[in-house]
């Protein structure tokens, strides 16, 4: 039997530490050492470190974000992991990780450059499938920036939650499609927090992976122990999101398609509907860009000049010091030193 190799994916705050913690205490093993827990998530993020190294010096330089909301940072994404070096990095290390008959590997980057891991898995001879948690982007974008933004100005705000609707949005079209052709689920945050056993067991039956229970029962599992159905606080809706109309139309379009995926991850009419919102989506990104043109020109040019004057400062504050050496010398009688 080929190893089996599980990606979880989705947007930050969306309850992938809760589904991969889940997956690994139902059998799945999780490549170490793991990121260590901190206070943003004390119950753990069930990230190899390995992997969260590797797709920040794949994907910083070029720079992709982990949510982004550029139409075209897909393709930017995929250039850069597409590099020969970047596979042979990528096959060095999973080729040590087959040993293990199901290996899950959670970062909510992944789909970014999901062809390599896809291409490098198969070279060694492992199924791969993805499992994408969905939470609606209301809750996440107020789970991600609620204590950040509590003490900045009404437009920083705007401007912040706005960027983050959209990279939302922009996530999951690319996520929908770079998945498209393998064994995948979608599992809704809500669902995994109220009833986890029949979310992971229908996830399990779509992904083709194999858990150590039994989940049509009601045994005891210590998974039970590890969800906490009060972690899904949020009880926010649009009118609490500063978004333009328009884009909290196609995020709420795009969350109702999306969602038609948990039951049937290969639905056409769902993806059929989410293409043509991408469609809007990039209609809307070109126009918003074209209207902040002057406002980023200004921004570009202010930048520039900026690292001008640092420049100019840290040029006369070495010529002050070599003024001060060439003093010093002077004074002990060696004015002749910088002389050639």
């Amino acid at each position: 039997m080929n190893p089996h190799l599980l990606l979880v994916t989705g947007s930050g705050r969306s309850g992938t530490s809760s589904v991969a913690g889940a997956l690994k205490r139902l059998g799945l093993h999780v490549p170490q050492p793991e990121v260590p827990a901190d206070e943003k998530n004390p119950r753990g993020y069930y990230e190899p470190e390995w992997v969260t190294e590797f797709h920040k010096r794949v994907l910083n330089p070029v720079p992709v974000r982990t949510i982004d909301t550029r139409p075209d940072a897909g393709s930017i994404a995929a250039e850069a992991g597409g590099r020969p070096e970047v596979e042979a990095e990528l096959r060095d290390w999973l080729s040590g990780q087959l040993e293990a008959e199901q290996i899950l590997v959670k970062d909510p980057r992944a789909f970014w450059i999901l062809p390599v891991w896809t291409r490098v898995a198969a070279e060694l001879g492992a199924d791969v499938s993805t499992l994408t948690m969905l939470r609606h982007p209301t809750e996440v974008v107020r789970s991600r920036d609620s204590a950040y933004l509590t003490e900045q100005t009404p437009t920083f705000r705007r401007q912040r939650e706005t960027a983050n609707v959209a990279a939302w949005v922009n996530a999951a079209f690319e996520t929908e499609r770079s998945t498209r052709s393998l064994p995948r689920a979608f599992v809704r945050y809500a669902d995994l927090l109220a009833d986890w056993r029949t979310a992971l067991h229908r996830a399990g039956e779509q992904t083709q992976i194999r858990y150590n229970a039994d989940l049509s029962t009601r045994e005891p599992h210590a998974v039970d122990d590890f969800i906490d159905a009060g972690l899904n606080r949020s009880a926010i809706t649009w009118d609490d999101i500063a978004v333009p109309p328009h884009l909290r139309e196609i995020a709420e379009q795009t969350w109702q398609a999306i969602n038609a995926l948990v039951d049937d991850p290969a639905d056409a009419a769902a993806i059929e509907e989410l293409a043509g919102l991408e469609r809007e989506y990039g209609e809307l990104f070109d126009f918003s860009e074209a209207i902040a043109m002057d406002a980023t020109t200004a921004r570009v040019t202010a930048g520039r000049r900026d690292v001008r004057r640092k420049k100019d400062a840290q040029l006369e504050e070495l010529r002050r010091e070599l003024d001060e050496v060439k003093a010093e010398l002077t004074a002990r009688g060696k004015p002749g030193f910088f002389r050639r």
